[in-house]
This record gives structure tokens, sequence and C-alpha cells, in this order.
């Protein structure tokens, strides 16, 4: 008996599988902080500084220490669970 090809998955399954993520997790999170940065920073020069702009600053300023902090919560959490 052959067996029928497999079903490709759907939009939603593949919608579901990206959400589930980490890496994606990791974008939005990381994309939330660059948004928090650009308010701020628009904020004291009394004017839109942009996205480009936020980003590039934020990375220069902020992203290695909000990725190592982010890296220890995750350690800590996994050590908790375990």
């Amino acid at each position: 008996m052959e067996k029928s090809p497999p079903m490709p998955p759907t939009l939603e399954d593949r919608s579901q599988f990206v959400k589930n993520s980490v890496l994606y997790k990791e974008f939005l999170a990381e994309r939330e902080e660059i948004l928090k940065h650009k308010w701020i920073e628009s904020e004291k020069a009394g004017k839109d500084i942009g996205f480009e702009k936020a980003l590039l600053d934020w990375i220069v300023k902020h992203r290695s220490s909000w990725r190592e902090k982010r890296l220890k919560e995750a350690r800590a959490e996994t050590k908790a669970a375990s």
C-alpha cells in the first residue's frame, strides 16, 4: 500500500510556528526596547527621531547590556525550573 505524500503545513500552522519560536520572541522583545528608546529620545529631542536613528542609537548604547541581562534571566529561569 502506497502512502500519500504528507500534507504541507497550512499558513496557520506556519504562522503559529513562527509565533512560538524563541528567535521571533527575542525579535519582538528587542523591537519593543527600540520603540521605547525611540519614544524617550524623541521626547528629549522635542521631535520624532525616527526608527532608524533610534535603532542605531540603541544598538550602540544599550544592546549588549540588554542581551546580557536577557541571557542571565533565561539562565536563572532554566535553573529554577530544574
